[in-house]
């Protein structure tokens, strides 16, 4: 009869001293001096978009997977670039870049194909003019796609790896 009951107190026993550490070691709550009044969520949200006495008001969007773009010399491949890009976007539009990701994509890779077909990934590919001129391209599309919600193109990642 001990050999059952001795597994089950066990157990309770291990219950009750992990919920009394838990308990025992359960951080306070931060308390805001500025967060009073709980019922101002407008307030809130005002003080949380404001960064110093700059109010923010564009978020950044990460597109979802990388760009690839091959660079092709002689009739091969040479070289393959891989990009990563995130949108400026207006507060609260993000829901709308994701919606419309697909047609971003293949206005982007068409941008990208055609930089690398004038050879803008040849060389210093990360020259600040040529980077400009790509961000620019980039940048006219996104608003083709989405209008003035976009109000910029980030290059976030760029690797080249020759072949």
């Amino acid at each position: 009869m001990l050999r059952k009951l001795l597994p089950i107190l066990l157990a309770l026993v291990g219950l009750g001293a992990g919920l009394g550490a838990g308990l025992a070691l359960k951080p306070e709550p931060e308390m805001d001096a500025d967060a009073e009044d709980v019922c101002a969520p407008t307030e809130a949200l005002a003080a949380e978009a404001a960064v110093g006495e700059k109010i923010v008001t564009h978020e950044y969007v990460k597109m979802n997977n990388q760009f690839v773009v091959p660079v092709v010399a002689g009739g091969r491949i040479s070289a393959l670039v891989i990009l990563s890009i995130s949108l400026e976007v207006q507060l609260a539009t993000g829901e709308q870049v994701y919606q419309r990701e697909p047609r971003l994509r293949d206005g982007f890779l068409q941008v990208l194909f055609d930089h690398a077909n004038a050879g803008g990934f040849d060389g210093a590919f990360t020259d600040a003019n040529n980077m400009t001129m790509l961000r620019h391209a980039l940048l006219e599309v996104a608003q083709k796609a989405l209008g003035p919600i976009v109000s910029d193109v980030l290059i976030v990642d760029i690797v080249r790896q020759d072949t």
